[in-house]
């Protein structure tokens, strides 16, 4: 539940943007975040990292996008989050006698101290993969949407609006850049949280085979 908690902005800005547009699901995201680490605070007292890290960088990156009605910043966010997480992970290593995983799951599971190593770094290096695949999937958009400005002369572009503003050439760019933008959202939702999904199911597997042997190897003969 919890994780499935973790992307509730996610799925909200999924909704508003098939109802409205980037924008409004932007506004949406920014305000369901607040929401997501005020009832946190208000149930457990505390609040977690992650969540005040995620609603910074949204509130900066998508207070941006909807001010200069730019979607570059809001489709860069999810990389610069990822990108902070591995970077996190991954300096862990050199903090303590502990890494991040270990600190967050070590009092549930006792595998090696290799493992927990182990998996520190996969989650690090799954993040980092995860920026450059969002990134990936967001240059379909930035050339779709470098061709169409360079087509039309126009910066600021409804794509909602395609077969009214425009005809010809212009009209096919513009429904190309709208795919490519929806192609994005589609991607930020479910292929963000079903790599996700996958990752954490491998790491428990993982997990629970070298329980096992760590349980083995204690048990006196």
């Amino acid at each position: 539940m919890k994780f499935l908690a973790d992307f509730f902005p996610i799925l909200l800005f999924f909704v508003a943007y098939k109802v409205w547009d980037i924008y409004t699901a932007t506004a949406i995201a920014i305000g369901s975040s607040f929401l997501q680490v005020g009832y946190h605070w208000w149930k457990h007292r505390r609040v977690e990292t992650m969540h005040l890290v995620t609603l910074a960088l949204l509130v900066v990156f998508g207070g941006l996008t909807i001010l200069l009605q730019d979607r570059v910043f809001i489709m860069w966010k999810p990389s610069v989050v990822n990108w902070l997480f591995a970077a996190v992970f991954f300096g862990s290593r050199f903090v303590g006698d502990k890494t991040l995983v270990e600190r967050m799951m070590g009092h549930a599971i006792r595998v090696p101290r290799p493992i927990w190593s182990r998996i520190n770094g996969l989650w690090a290096f799954f993040f980092l993969c995860m920026g450059l695949l969002n990134l990936y999937v967001a240059n379909g958009f930035f050339q779709a949407e470098a061709a169409l400005i360079q087509a039309t002369g126009l910066q600021a572009i409804d794509l909602n609006q395609c077969s009214t503003l425009f005809h010809g050439e212009p009209l096919q760019l513009c429904l190309n850049a709208q795919d490519q933008e929806e192609t994005w959202v589609n991607f930020k939702l479910f292929g963000m949280m079903g790599l996700t999904m996958a990752f954490v199911i491998a790491q428990a597997f993982y997990l629970a085979r070298h329980a096992q042997e760590e349980a083995t190897e204690q048990t006196p003969t």
